[in-house]
């Protein structure tokens, strides 16, 4: 899909260097807390999981104001799509997108709902104790300013206001539809897309109305239960901001 807006090129920035453009951005002045962010950073750069900033979605670290654009890259287990995400867009959206990524939330994630023909959905965390954590940490809604056609990335949402939280789809065609139920698009695949339309559909529709995964038991025994019984499913490897501006 081609792109919507020249961005300018940035070298991919260390997550030392992530943290304290964030702090910069917060207000933040640099002391025992910058030190302590950086050696957290430091050891997740090594090989560390995720943030241990996402057991508490009200703390700071994971409620920072995004760039107005930046780039997600996103590794599967059917190769590597970019997402680029406006915060013209939706505000709220693209500022808890920002941060899912930023603190690993989406790393080992699986495509848990894919749809031939309509989209996409992951968003759930594979460890039942973090997605507890963020279940019912739903954000404000953002008007429809972009619409859902093929490419685009919306947060999934029930028909109660103001239910975002983690979960989101990428729109296989042009799902303009869903514009009118609230759905406001934060980005889109600006690379890869192609490797969004392989993920594994096989299993069509989530129970009970379908044969594929239910939501409740993703939420309650993680990814060991899609290993069990859904081990086909495609997932996120790793999930990262790649630039900003």
């Amino acid at each position: 899909m081609a792109r919507r807006g020249a961005l300018k090129t940035h070298k991919k920035l260390t997550g030392v260097e992530m943290v304290r453009s964030r702090l910069s951005r917060s207000g933040f002045r640099p002391g025992w807390l910058l030190l302590g962010c950086l050696l957290a950073v430091t050891a997740c750069e090594r090989g560390g999981g995720p943030s241990e900033f996402l057991g508490d979605p009200a703390s700071a670290e994971v409620n920072m104001t995004a760039p107005e654009t930046f780039q997600a890259r996103f590794e599967t287990s059917k190769g590597t799509f970019v997402v680029e995400a406006h915060r013209q867009w939706a505000p709220n959206g693209v500022d808890r997108f920002y941060n899912l990524v930023e603190n690993g939330f989406f790393d080992d994630v699986r495509f848990f709902r894919v749809i031939a023909g309509f989209m996409a959905q992951f968003g759930i965390n594979g460890n039942p104790e973090i997605q507890t954590a963020w279940r019912d940490a739903n954000i404000q809604d953002d008007p429809v300013v972009v619409g859902n056609t093929r490419g685009r990335i919306s947060f999934a949402q029930t028909s109660m206001p103001n239910s975002r939280s983690t979960q989101l789809f990428i729109n296989f065609g042009d799902n303009s539809r869903l514009d009118g139920m609230g759905f406001a698009a934060i980005g889109e695949v600006i690379s890869g897309m192609e490797v969004v339309d392989a993920l594994y559909s096989e299993y069509g529709e989530g129970a009970p109305s379908g044969g594929g995964p239910s939501q409740g038991r993703i939420q309650e025994e993680g990814n060991a239960y899609l290993e069990a019984e859904f081990a086909e499913l495609d997932y996120i490897e790793r999930a990262t901001i790649t630039s900003e501006n």
